[in-house]
Order: C-alpha cells, then structure tokens, then sequence
C-alpha cells in the first residue's frame, strides 16, 4: 500500500477523533451555560446546544475533508510522520480556534443574559417618595447674598 494512502488514513481518523472529542466537551459544559442564559429551560437550552454542536461538526469536519490532500507525495515513514505532524497540527489549531471561539459566543450570550435579569428590580415598588399628591413646591433659587454650603 502507498504510504500517501496510509498518511491519509491515519489522519482522517486521528482528526476525526480529535473533532468527536472537541465536540463532546463542548456539548456537556455549553449546556450548563446555555441554561444559565435561558433561565433554566432545559429543552430549549438542550436544542440550541444541539445545533451549535451540528455546526461545530460541520466546520470542523469540512476543513478536515478540505485539507486532506498532500502537496508531495510520502515517500518514506519519515515523510509521513512529517506530512501527519503538520496536517494534524493545523487541525489542532483550527479546533482550538473553534473551541476558543464558541467558549466566547457562549459567554456573551451569558452575559447578555446577566445584564437582562439585573435590568429587573428585585422588589416591585411600594409607593410614592412623596406625601401627598398636590404638585409640589417651586424651586426657588437662593437669595443674592447667601452663603451656600
């Protein structure tokens, strides 16, 4: 067997096991921060967890197909721990630019979501500030001559 022929069996499955992996860990810790954001519904934070994982695979996977071809072929194991270290380096990258990246979407969304519920007064209001309701007293400005404190 050609050993380009093993180079990109052996980097589809690495590559393959390292998106499942990403994937699954994003799935497991976004759920608990898109709960937070939804205020505990469940079903609705379980969908979009479950979309966002869709479209992590999807990218991810796509790039690993995309990138699968060789510039040269592999002519000996060295080549082809060579061509592995660099095409699984770069996939390395591109899922922690991944990961990095949806870590932050899902922050500020949590944080969009903190802002909302602090917006909301805890305790409703109890009454007026004032009194009575006639209109209150003019201002009137202080005599010439006074000294103000």
């Amino acid at each position: 067997m050609d050993l380009t022929v093993i180079a990109y069996v052996v980097y589809l499955l690495i590559s393959g096991a390292l998106t499942v992996w990403v994937a699954q860990t994003l799935s497991r810790n976004g759920k608990i921060f898109l709960a937070d954001v939804l205020k505990g519904n469940e079903k609705l934070a379980d969908a979009v967890n479950h979309l966002l994982v869709v479209g992590f695979y999807l990218v991810n996977l796509g790039f690993v197909a995309l990138y699968l071809k060789a510039a040269e072929a592999v002519a000996d194991a060295r080549g082809l721990f060579e061509a592995l270290s660099v095409k699984i380096g770069v996939v390395l990258l591109v899922l922690g630019v991944m990961h990095l990246g949806n870590v932050y979407v899902l922050n500020r969304i949590r944080r969009r979501g903190v802002m909302e519920r602090e917006q909301t007064p805890p305790v409703g209001p109890q009454g007026w500030t004032r009194q009575s309701d006639a209109a209150p007293a003019p201002w009137n400005p202080p005599a010439a001559g006074t000294a103000q404190v």
